[in-house]
């Protein structure tokens, strides 16, 4: 037990562990004083932290539960008419991600499957990114608007930055943090709209927010990793 944590410890640095832990107890004070009986919330809440600290350190097992953590969010969207949420998370995150876990797998940095090998982006790859997201985005908007969605607009800013995040994930780049941080902001703005109404949605608020300080660090973290796997690369290529 002791040599697991110890192993713990040293995977994840001191300042992921508190990041990791303080948005875990911040989730469990938000539940307690917002919600008290939405425990599909509190549930979807740590699994989505703890799969963005594992993002951040390019473990494929965050993919794994970004997928979880997509299905249950889904149905929380579904009960506030997000039906926009519902249909990326459900659609489109979650399928995304199983082939992000795949693609992750079949390229660990230096056979250390706990580390994807990280790369940078094409300008042809750029191009066909811009193309697929307009598309997609258009043809959502016209389904979310056929469901009635509440708060169509940012519904629809979304699904464009979901599906920006899920590709860039997909591709293995660093700036799939920059669009899941966008993402968050959008969802601020939605789930602070439902808030207005029910209190106990403040809850769900706290956790995007939570979000985006993890989804920060975790394009800082690839940063610094894809400088590090580069330097390796240039030094054993030499």
């Amino acid at each position: 037990m002791f040599a697991k944590l110890k192993t713990l410890t040293t995977y994840f640095s001191k300042f992921e562990l508190a990041l990791w832990s303080g948005s875990i107890v911040l989730i469990w004070l938000s539940f307690l004083l917002f919600d008290r009986e939405r425990y599909l919330t509190l549930t979807a809440s740590c699994i989505g932290v703890t799969s963005l600290i594992l993002n951040a350190k390019g473990n494929p097992l965050g993919q794994l539960l970004t997928i979880i953590f997509s299905v249950l969010y889904g149905i929380i969207s579904f009960s506030c008419a997000y039906y926009g949420e519902m249909i990326t998370y459900l659609g489109m995150t979650a399928p995304m991600a199983g082939i992000a876990l795949v693609s992750w797998l079949r390229n660990p940095y230096q056979g250390n499957q706990a580390e994807v090998a990280i790369r940078r982006i094409t300008k042809p790859e750029l191009i066909w990114m811009g193309i697929l997201t307009i598309l997609i985005t258009t043809v959502f908007y016209f389904i979310l608007k056929a469901f009635h969605t509440a708060n169509l607009i940012p519904s629809t800013i979304s699904v464009a930055t979901s599906f920006l995040a899920v590709f860039l994930t997909f591709r293995r780049s660093a700036f799939y943090a920059i669009a899941y941080a966008a993402n968050d902001m959008v969802l601020l703005i939605l789930w602070g709209l439902a808030a207005r109404t029910d209190s106990s949605y403040l809850s769900v608020l706290l956790c995007f927010l939570l979000f985006l300080i993890n989804d920060i660090y975790g394009f800082i973290n690839w940063k610094s990793m894809q400088k590090r796997q580069e330097q390796q690369t240039r030094q054993s290529s030499l």
